[in-house]
């Protein structure tokens, strides 16, 4: 337990957002990096000193760098604002310690009353469970080692659109935010890999009616975990990220030093045996920030859908079976004296037969004014447009 707060510089007046960016630091008051002397010319085992090294040339051996979870104190403050945020929205998030070493509670979260997470130190909503995984914790630390284990969140109250088709797929942007985190090993949603001992016809989620909720409808099960192509369908998102035992043991380890000769070391310092309670707000901090982020996404998208221009051209005497512009934003880009659009998302999307642009929507591209031509130019316009891409 250390006694660090958060200290705001600005964007917050009596409690209340002002609008400006919100500053703030947290300092470090209980810092003991005289305990890291010991490593700092040598290599830990499964830790980042080596491809930092190598990355940068020069790496802080000391505990409170880029590879030490103390970091992630801003994404706890930056979770917390987005919560709040969330809160408003009508959606819930929820993290607890669902396994320790062999030590696991059912898959199925709607078992337990995630109230009581905090009811014990390890932040786990089954008592007896909590129990044997502080008995066993207690036992790794006695013997100078460290152990692993899963942690789920649940995110409910999420409405659906949340999330993009393609390449910012709800999960997959869940998924990096969890990997980002320290010590992370492995992420699934829904049924994830228990999934794959099933048939389709045991997990497929059967649309119903709803007539409970403004939603006209709701699925009989939830395999899917909330998220189906990549956005978010109403239901509760459940997903599940591994932790690994982490790498400094209060124990004797062989390792090599900074000349690449054998040597042995003996970690010293505060070392957590099981970073899984620590790590269960971190988890809900990254799961609010991602959440609220494609919120904001989805609406703005939403909103602006009235301010599209689609435009089908199917006689354009191309190698293509057709192709559609749409115009999602005002702004221009110049270029060699041509006023061009910057667009944000896939404005450009080309159906063909043929794998001869790699097969992926284009996306980023400066596409040209279009909107106040005629049908031929728009033609003429389009095959200047495939030539710049270098599209034959």
């Amino acid at each position: 337990r250390e006694a660090d707060q958060v200290e705001l510089l600005s964007g917050i007046f009596e409690g209340c957002t002002t609008g400006s960016p919100i500053g703030f630091v947290v300092h470090n008051s209980d810092h003991h990096s005289q305990d890291y002397d010991a490593l700092r010319d040598i290599f830990r085992p499964s830790h980042a000193d080596y491809t930092y090294q190598h990355k940068y040339g020069i790496r802080d051996h000391r505990g409170g760098g880029r590879a030490s979870a103390r970091i992630t104190i801003s994404r706890v403050v930056g979770g917390a604002l987005a919560k709040l945020a969330l809160r408003q929205l009508g959606v819930s998030i929820q993290a607890y310690t669902s396994q320790v070493g062999h030590i696991a509670l059912s898959n199925d979260y709607r078992q337990y009353d995630l109230t009581l997470t905090e009811s014990n130190a390890v932040r786990c909503p089954d008592a007896r469970k909590a129990a044997e995984m502080e008995c066993l914790i207690k036992a790794v630390k006695a013997d100078g080692d460290t152990i692993g284990g899963v942690i789920t969140c649940v995110v409910k109250g999420c409405p659906p659109s949340v999330g993009e088709p393609e390449f910012s797929k709800l999960h997959a942007e869940l998924a990096a935010a969890m990997l980002s985190i320290n010590a992370a090993k492995g992420f699934d949603y829904g049924a994830g890999f228990d999934g794959v001992a099933l048939r389709g016809s045991e997990q497929n989620d059967v649309f119903v009616p709803d007539d409970s909720r403004q939603a006209t409808l709701t699925t009989a099960s939830n395999y899917s975990g909330g998220i189906q192509g990549g956005i978010s369908n109403g239901q509760d998102i459940y997903f599940r990220v591994a932790f690994k035992p982490v790498a400094p043991l209060l124990k004797e380890q062989s390792t090599v030093n900074l000349d690449g000769r054998v040597t042995t070391f003996t970690a010293h310092g505060r070392h957590d045996p099981c970073v899984l309670p620590r790590a269960v707000p971190i988890v809900e901090a990254m799961a609010a920030m991602t959440i609220l982020d494609h919120y904001l996404w989805s609406k703005a998208t939403l909103e602006n859908e009235e301010n599209r221009v689609w435009i089908d051209y199917k006689d354009i005497p191309i190698d293509f079976e057709h192709a559609v512009v749409s115009i999602e934003d005002q702004r221009f880009y110049r270029h060699n004296g041509v006023d061009w659009y910057r667009t944000g998302s896939a404005i450009l999307s080309l159906v063909t037969g043929k794998d001869n642009y790699g097969g992926s929507t284009l996306t980023q591209q400066l596409i040209k004014n279009i909107t106040d031509d005629n049908e031929v130019s728009l033609t003429r316009k389009l095959r200047e447009i495939f030539r710049a891409l270098n599209i034959e």
